[in-house]
């Protein structure tokens, strides 16, 4: 099977493997977005299947295991990654529309199975939504039409631990009448971090209203990101600001799959 290897540390650099329409592919759909975005995750499946991609979507899929490795709780993680792995072990691209989840796969699963090459073999065959679309099929323009202007949020994860950078700006500039808007001091984080925003509840919206002085600054209407967890914690500070509430969060599937 295909494998994703980290050849570079800092920044990440990654050696994908060469799409095949035979390969069997298939789409993981995480929590957030299973419960509260399904929107971002249709979008997803549609683009995908404009593309000619044939996937599949696993019925025993459930969670990567991030809340759990994220809080120190190991041994409880390492059961939903096994889970995990079982349930995709026989696919060739397991395509996620989350920068954090496939973080998790692709990076971290090695931290909790470093022994275990068929575990962290599935974890390396998981690919964020714009890096396969960008770095594998080699598409930038998708026939999307957006007459908005749009700033773009990338997650730490994304960022950091995945490399994914360009990718997004890439799609968002080509969808035909959206006018792109660069995010000032993008690579700050929105202060999400998953359980670090329960554990440290001020300094949390203390990060993200910095954050979202950052997003009402650009004049866009429309704030993307490929992380629908950053944009539920975005979207609940924009709520609350009379004078940016207008400002729409979007999952950038959502955009690139607009006609």
């Amino acid at each position: 099977m295909p494998m994703i290897q980290r050849i570079q540390s800092a920044p990440p650099v990654w050696k994908y493997p060469e799409y095949r329409p035979t390969d069997k592919t298939a789409i993981f759909v995480p929590c957030y977005i299973d419960q509260f975005y399904p929107h971002a995750a249709v979008s997803m499946v549609e683009i995908l299947d404009r593309l000619g991609v044939r996937i599949d979507f696993p019925s025993g899929q459930t969670c990567c295991g991030q809340p759990a490795f994220n809080s120190g709780a190991w041994d409880e993680a390492r059961k939903v990654v096994r889970v995990f792995a079982k349930t995709f072990a026989d696919y060739d691209w397991i395509i996620c529309p989350s920068g954090s989840c496939t973080a998790m796969c692709r990076v971290f699963f090695e931290h909790l199975f470093p022994d275990d090459p068929e575990i962290t073999g599935v974890g390396k065959r998981v690919v964020e939504l714009t890096e396969f679309l960008v770095n594998v099929l080699g598409v930038t323009e998708l026939g999307a039409r957006f007459p908005q202007k749009v700033t773009l949020h990338i997650g730490c994860h994304g960022r950091r631990e995945l490399g994914i950078t360009d990718q997004p700006v890439k799609l968002l500039k080509n969808v035909r009448d959206l006018e792109y808007i660069e995010l000032p001091h993008m690579e700050d984080c929105c202060g999400f971090g998953g359980t670090f925003s329960v554990k440290f509840p001020n300094l949390s919206l203390d990060m993200g209203r910095a954050k979202c002085e950052n997003i009402a600054s650009t004049g866009a209407s429309v704030v993307a990101s490929i992380d629908t967890s950053c944009l539920m914690h975005i979207g609940g500070i924009l709520q609350l600001d009379p004078q940016k509430k207008k400002i729409r969060p979007m999952h950038i599937a959502e955009i690139l799959n607009c006609r």
